[in-house]
C-alpha cells in the first residue's frame, strides 16, 4: 500500500495538469470547481469556472447575486440544479455561518446540494482532513486495481471502493492523494481502452492480471431513457422601427431547466404537424389574436439528456400584433437586443444559432 501511495503521489507531482483550482486552498474556489466538474469534463468546464470565479470571486458575492445572473453564467453547462444549489448554499454560508466557509466534512456536507463526494473533496483539499473522494474516476480506477466485482452502483460496491481507497491513503497528504486518484483515473484508467501498457500500477492491478479491464467496473442498473416531444413556438414581431422582440416564458419548478427561459411550448405524444398546431387551443385562443403568419419551415432537433431524449420542433411564427392585454400572463416580451440577459438551455441556444446561420 505504501508503494502504491508513493508511486501515485510522485506521478501526480510530475504529471498533474496545471489547473487554477489546484493552486489554491480557498475552500470557496475549490467547492465551485468540484460542483462544476461533477458532471462535466475539464475541457468543457474550464472556461465556465474562470467566468464564474471572475463574476463571483467570493461567497458573499454569489450569495447576494440574482438567480437569473447565476443561471446566465452557468448557461450551457447543463444540470442547472447545480447552479441553484450553489446559490442557495452560498446564502447559507453568509446568512447562517457569518460568511465563514465551514472547515470540516461534517459541516460542509450540511450545505445545500453537497454530498459525500464534494464534502470529502473540499475538506481534504482545503483543510487537510483525511477523507477519500469517490467520483467516477476513482470508482473505476480503484475497482480495477483491487479487482472489485461488486457493482459500483450499489451501496456495497461503493463502500468496498471507498474502504480500499481510504486504506491506500494512509500516510499521504489527503488533498494531494485525492486529486492524484482522480487525475490518474481521468488520464490513464479511462472507461474505454485504458492505457494499461503505460500504467505504473499494472503489475499490481488485479483487473489487468485477470484481463478484465473491459468488464470492471460492473454496474447492476441500466439507465431508462424517457422520450419526450416538445413543440416550441418561436413567436416574434418586427415593429415599424425594424426592431424585433420575442415572446418567452420562464420554465417552472419541478422539471428540467427550472428557472431558465424558453419560447412558448406544447408538450405532446409526438411532434405536431402545422395543421395539428393550428388546431390546438393554445393557437386558437392565445396566438390567433396577434394575427400570426406560420412559416412554411420549421427546425427539428433531438436533444439528449442523461435520462431523457427530447424530440423538439421549432415553429417560426411572425406576429403582426403583440398587444399587452392579449398576451398570456406567463409570457414576457423580450427585445432581441436584450436576449443575452435571459439564461436559456443549450437547446434554445442551439436553435437561435441555427436560425442565424440560415
Amino acid at each position: 500500500m505504501i508503494k502504491f501511495t508513493t508511486q501515485l503521489v510522485n506521478w501526480y507531482r510530475i504529471n498533474a495538469r496545471d489547473l487554477p483550482w489546484r493552486n489554491t486552498r480557498n475552500p470557496y474556489h475549490i467547492w465551485v470547481s468540484e460542483i462544476i466538474f461533477q458532471q462535466t469534463r475539464i475541457d468543457q468546464g474550464f472556461n465556465y469556472y474562470l467566468r464564474f470565479i471572475d463574476r463571483f470571486p467570493a461567497v458573499d458575492q454569489l450569495a447576494n447575486a440574482e438567480e437569473q445572473d447565476v443561471l446566465r453564467i452557468w448557461q450551457g453547462l447543463g444540470y442547472y440544479s447545480r447552479a441553484r444549489n450553489l446559490h442557495a448554499a452560498a446564502k447559507q454560508v453568509v446568512h447562517e455561518l457569518g460568511g465563514v466557509f465551514p472547515n470540516t466534512y461534517d459541516q460542509i456536507i450540511r450545505l445545500k446540494g453537497v454530498g459525500s463526494y464534494t464534502a470529502a473533496a473540499v475538506a481534504s483539499i482545503a483543510f487537510g482532513e483525511r477523507k477519500v473522494v469517490v467520483d467516477g474516476n476513482v470508482l473505476r480506477f480503484i475497482s480495477r486495481y483491487g479487482g472489485i466485482t461488486d457493482p459500483i452502483d450499489t451501496k456495497q460496491g461503493k463502500e468496498l471502493v471507498e474502504n480500499l481507497a481510504f486504506s491506500l491513503s494512509e500516510g499521504a497528504e489527503p488533498g494531494v492523494f485525492n486529486q492524484a486518484l482522480m487525475e490518474f483515473g481521468a488520464l490513464y484508467c479511462v472507461p474505454r481502452n485504458p492505457d494499461c501498457p503505460n500504467c505504473i500500477f499494472k503489475t499490481g492491478c488485479k483487473a489487468f492480471a485477470m484481463n478484465a479491464t473491459k468488464e470492471i467496473p460492473l454496474k447492476s442498473k441500466r439507465i431508462t431513457v424517457r422520450k419526450r416531444f416538445f413543440n416550441y413556438l418561436f413567436l416574434y414581431r418586427v415593429d415599424q422601427n425594424n426592431q424585433t422582440e420575442y415572446l418567452m416564458q420562464r420554465r417552472g419548478r419541478g422539471d428540467i431547466w427550472q428557472g431558465l427561459y424558453e419560447f412558448p411550448m406544447i408538450e405532446s405524444n409526438s411532434l405536431l404537424s402545422p395543421d395539428s398546431l393550428t388546431a390546438t387551443l393554445l393557437w386558437q385562443q392565445d396566438i390567433l389574436p396577434h394575427q400570426p403568419v406560420l412559416s412554411s419551415r420549421h427546425l427539428d432537433f433531438v436533444h439528449q439528456l442523461t435520462h431523457q431524449q427530447l424530440h423538439t420542433r421549432f415553429f417560426i411564427v411572425r406576429l403582426h400584433e403583440m398587444a399587452a392585454d392579449k398576451i398570456r400572463a406567463e409570457w414576457i416580451r423580450v427585445p432581441e437586443a436584450s436576449m443575452h440577459q435571459y439564461p436559456v438551455s443549450r437547446l434554445i441556444h442551439k436553435f437561435l444559432n441555427s436560425l442565424q446561420d440560415k
